[in-house]
């Protein structure tokens, strides 16, 4: 059997993530590979902590990589602070709320909720009175829920959940690195992210950092495999209840990541490239500056489809600098609309979930496509498949709009 060579048409990726890697974190990825323990590993490997230091905002010595998809940074977080029989609260406003209480259900958690209209966010009064009433022992919530493109507030959450002695562990793959995020100043005690939305990489590698109160409840559930007992400390065991999962357990993978290198598994090394060159070249840019840089292009990008007589989903006052949702005009074949972008413009962006399938388009700005250009092409090719379709649009109007914001 004789099978081509990958050869993917070059898409212009303007949904909600993934999305267009950078080049230069494309070419990292092409570096030759190293042994998991070599010294240029060793070097790559701290150069990562420290980098994503700056990148979460905090002085947490526990800031690492997940291998694994966003959802692989998740599933480690939960299944590592969630005994058995904990109470967990999750304020749920779209779809990735009702992931991580799927989640937490499975590491036998007793899962709380509290729900918004899709399209809102919490305010600190409602959480606060849901922690009060709960009790529970960790707060589990996402940023930027990209279904309902909604940005939560969370400055007064880490202070919240302090207070009443309840861990904070925070979803952030959507909008790290394209909205403001402080995990020191705000209190958070575990953050998780992926490469694919603002950091402009590839799916593939789970940043994440864990505070010394998340570490706590972790060293307590440490399990020392048996295999190596031999040559580790077994006083460090905890006392806990071992951490349901082998691949996922943060207390091994921080002592792979930490100075005794303790062997977990192997590292996916180009992973690892690509992960580094997203965080250096956004602490080479600079957090604010990068989030002002998604801000301007989230700003042209939302005045373009209104400029083209669309309507916006949602709070605008809360949505993401990095994700719009654009609501299908009545009698407009939404995923036509979307294949004909694809097909006669090599552009994509993306559906919803749930009640909001169908009703909205979600485009997305951010990462590498977080640029001039790619805005104001998607919003050409949008208006000229539009009225392909039969809707009526202002001539111009995108483009135009968007020109405005950027002048």
């Amino acid at each position: 059997m004789t099978v081509p060579p990958i050869d993917p048409p070059p898409r212009l990726l303007m949904g909600p993530g993934p999305i267009n890697a950078d080049p230069r974190v494309l070419r990292a990825m092409s570096a030759p590979l190293v042994g998991q323990f070599d010294p240029v590993m060793t070097t790559y490997m701290n150069q990562v902590m420290e980098l994503y230091r700056g990148v979460f905002r905090t002085t947490n010595e526990h800031t690492l990589l997940v291998d694994g998809t966003a959802r692989a940074g998740i599933e480690a977080a939960l299944v590592s602070l969630v005994e058995p029989g904990d109470r967990v609260l999750v304020p749920v406003f779209g779809r990735f709320g009702h992931l991580l209480t799927e989640i937490a259900e499975r590491c036998g958690a007793e899962v709380h909720t509290i729900e918004v209209p899709w399209g809102e966010v919490f305010t600190p009064e409602q959480v606060e009175a849901a922690v009060v009433a709960v009790r529970p022992a960790l707060v589990a919530v996402v940023q930027g829920d990209t279904s309902t493109t909604m940005c939560q507030p969370l400055a007064d959450l880490g202070e919240i959940c302090r207070r009443h002695d309840v861990l904070l562990y925070c979803d952030a793959t959507a909008s790290l690195g394209g909205n403001a995020f402080e995990t020191d100043g705000w209190g958070i005690d575990l953050v998780t992210a992926g490469l694919q939305k603002c950091l402009g990489g590839p799916s593939g590698s789970a940043p994440t950092t864990i505070s010394p109160r998340a570490l706590a409840v972790i060293d307590a559930r440490r399990h020392v495999e048996a295999g190596i007992r031999d040559s580790v400390d077994v006083a460090r065991e905890g006392s806990g209840t071992p951490i349901r999962s082998n691949y996922l357990d943060l207390a091994q993978i921080m002592d792979y990541w930490g100075p005794r290198r303790l062997n977990h598994h192997t590292e996916a090394t180009s992973m690892l490239y690509a992960a580094h060159e997203c965080a250096r070249l956004l602490v080479e840019e600079g957090l604010d500056e990068a989030v002002a840089r998604h801000d301007l292009h989230g700003r042209a990008m939302l005045a373009g489809v209104q400029g083209l007589g669309l309507r916006v989903f949602g709070d605008v006052a809360h949505k993401m600098t990095n994700v719009v949702a654009v609501e299908i005009p009545a009698g407009v074949d939404g995923d036509g609309v979307r294949t004909r972008l694809l097909e006669d413009h090599d552009i994509e962006i993306g559906t919803s979930f749930g009640p909001l399938h169908g009703r909205v388009w979600r485009i997305g700005t951010m990462g590498f496509n977080a640029r001039r250009a790619p805005v104001l092409t998607t919003l050409a090719a949008l208006e000229q498949v539009l009225r392909g379709a039969g809707a009526e649009v202002t001539a111009g109007g995108g483009v135009g709009a968007a020109l405005e914001v950027y002048a």
